[in-house]
């Protein structure tokens, strides 16, 4: 079992698009569970282990 890095956790979190991070606070339990879901791939990504391709049509927005 490998341990948690914290460092690594909060680098997942920051990285994470602001709508996930807000909707684990959403009244509705489908928002929640897609933040949870995006958050959880944001970590996958940060490891380098991307288990999705990326979308080809998805539009790349600057912040």
């Amino acid at each position: 079992m490998t341990r948690i890095d914290p460092d690594r956790i909060a680098r997942a979190l920051l990285d994470a698009p602001g709508w996930a991070r807000v909707g684990l606070t959403a009244p509705t339990e489908i928002i929640r569970e897609a933040a949870a879901q995006e958050l959880a791939l944001t970590n996958v990504r940060i490891d380098g282990d991307c288990l999705t391709a990326a979308d080809p049509d998805q539009l790349v927005l600057a912040l």
